[in-house]
């Protein structure tokens, strides 16, 4: 027996694109575990940068920004003081841009 077209139909939702969705902040902080001791300073560096990027990337997609393009220093920036980090470099801000890229 067939169902109706009308019973199939899903519900309207809303879209992002013209209405930015905030951030879901964190209800607890993750357990930090020590790094790996024995490894050159550089490899602390970017290592942490690469968890900051990857933390600005979820909270900047999470709030509507889907595209690299829109993700300007200053929106990255202002992001990291909306979610609790420190402003990130110029670099983690273009590290953040190739996340967004790559993921698509």
């Amino acid at each position: 027996m067939p169902v109706p077209a009308a019973a199939c139909k899903p519900s309207p939702t809303r879209s992002t694109a013209r209405h930015p969705v905030l951030p879901d902040l964190p209800y607890a902080p993750v357990r930090k575990r020590a790094l790996p001791p024995g490894r050159p300073r550089e490899w602390y560096v970017t290592h942490n940068r690469r968890l900051k990027a990857m933390r600005l990337a979820i909270a900047l997609l999470d709030s509507g920004v889907h595209m690299p393009n829109q993700a300007r220093d200053e929106t990255i920036r202002d992001t990291a003081a909306l979610i609790g980090v420190h402003p990130p470099s110029a670099t983690t801000c273009h590290m953040v841009r190739a996340l967004m890229r790559y993921s698509r």
